[in-house]
């Protein structure tokens, strides 16, 4: 698996912190690591995207940006507005290419959800995946309505013989309501794909040390963690039941 595309059921999902959390833990098993963010929007140049973001907490990772554009838009719309040269899905497939080359993992991060528009085209992500022939991983949330969004995901990932890795719960709260108990144990199987971790909420808050300590731990040996999906769904069977 040289290359990993990170996808989210929507935007505000989780997405960065997981691309984050999926670098530190393959940097603690010895990897080298690259992330690639396809298209940042709404960040001046001046400051700071979520590939800097990803390596703030993860550490020794190389990235890469293809494009920056000033507004919080999808990306073929703020391409557009801002009268730049819109990310094309060749492009990300070329990017990630030459960073496989010198790195064990390479990470491409989306921008929102899976078929959000990359060019005037309808280039997305998904187009890029396939591409590169590279998994995805979706990054879900916890709560009511997340059945639905990571269903049509899996769906559209299958429509184009793309191989879904897993889910990842991009925040799980500290006391998680009916609904999210539940989607535990209902995600894998409206996706047909392994739940392969789960983020406590607000982990992107934590120091970068205890960011890199912890990060392990919420993920599933398929992703270089320790997490025990089978502990974890009884655990939060047995605290909704009490």
């Amino acid at each position: 698996m040289p290359v990993l595309v990170i996808t989210g059921t929507g935007t505000e999902v989780g997405k960065t912190v997981t691309t984050a959390a999926v670098a530190a833990a393959a940097v603690a098993a010895g990897r080298s690591v690259a992330v690639l963010k396809a298209a940042q929007t709404g960040v001046r140049p001046d400051e700071r995207g979520d590939a800097d973001e990803v390596a703030r907490l993860a550490g020794a990772v190389t990235t890469a940006e293809l494009a920056r554009y000033p507004e919080p838009l999808a990306p073929a719309t703020a391409a557009r507005r801002a009268g730049m040269t819109p990310v094309r899905p060749q492009d990300v497939a070329d990017a990630a290419g030459k960073l496989a080359a010198a790195h064990d993992l390479v990470l491409v991060e989306g921008a929102g959800g899976l078929l959000v528009r990359f060019d005037e085209a309808g280039g997305t992500l998904a187009d890029a995946a396939q591409l590169l022939r590279a998994p995805v991983l979706v990054v879900a949330t916890a709560g009511l309505g997340t059945l639905n969004t990571t269903e049509l995901t899996a769906r559209e990932l299958r429509f184009r013989g793309v191989e879904l890795l897993g889910i990842v719960i991009g925040g799980w709260p500290d006391s998680p309501d009916l609904a999210m108990r539940c989607n535990v144990t209902d995600l894998p199987d409206v996706a047909g794909a392994p739940l392969l971790g789960a983020l406590p909420m607000g982990a992107g808050a934590l120091d970068p040390a205890g960011f890199r300590a912890a990060a392990p731990g919420w993920l599933a040996p398929r992703l270089n963690g320790t997490w025990d999906g089978e502990v974890f769904r009884g655990r939060e069977a047995a605290d909704g039941g009490a």
